[in-house]
C-alpha cells in the first residue's frame, strides 16, 4: 500500500453544495476500491491524504490530475507504508472555513499568510492531517 497527501487550488472556489457532492462521488467510489483518507479545505485550498493499494491509488491521483476543478497540484509525500493512519474513513472531511482550528498542532502554520504548501514538509503535513483525524473522532 501507499499514502500520498497533496495540496491543490479550486478552481473556482467550492461552494457548500460543490463539496457535499464531490464528498458523496468520492466516498461510494473510495470505498468500493478500498481507498482511505482525509481532506481539508480552506477558502479554495486543498490538502488530501489517500491510502490504499498502489496502483489504485496511482489511478486516482491520474484522475485527479486530469480533473479541472483542480490546478496547481503539488505531491506533498507519497510513502509506502504497511498500516492506514486513516482505516476508518473512505473520505474524512474538514471544512476550516465552517468552524475554527486553530487550537490543532499544525494550524497556524497552515494558514500563515506567507505559507507556501510546496514548502510544506512531510512530517508537518502528517502532523496536521493526524491532528485533525484526532479532534474529528
Amino acid at each position: 500500500m501507499i499514502q500520498v497527501a497533496y495540496v491543490s487550488c479550486a478552481v473556482p472556489a467550492f461552494a457548500p453544495d460543490d463539496i457535499a457532492e464531490i464528498l458523496l462521488t468520492s466516498r461510494a467510489n473510495n470505498t468500493a476500491r478500498g481507498v482511505t483518507g482525509l481532506l481539508l479545505y480552506r477558502g479554495g485550498d486543498i490538502m488530501q491524504v489517500l491510502e490504499g493499494e498502489e496502483p489504485v491509488i496511482r489511478r486516482l491521483l491520474d484522475t485527479i490530475q486530469r480533473d479541472t476543478r483542480h490546478r496547481s497540484i503539488i505531491k506533498l509525500f507519497e510513502k509506502a507504508i504497511t498500516q492506514r493512519d486513516f482505516k476508518d474513513w473512505s473520505m474524512g472531511f474538514r471544512d476550516l472555513n465552517a468552524e475554527g482550528a486553530t487550537y490543532l498542532e499544525g494550524y497556524s502554520e497552515f494558514l500563515a499568510p506567507d505559507f507556501r504548501f510546496a514548502d510544506m514538509k512531510e512530517s508537518t503535513a502528517l502532523k496536521l492531517l493526524k491532528s485533525f483525524k484526532e479532534r474529528m473522532r
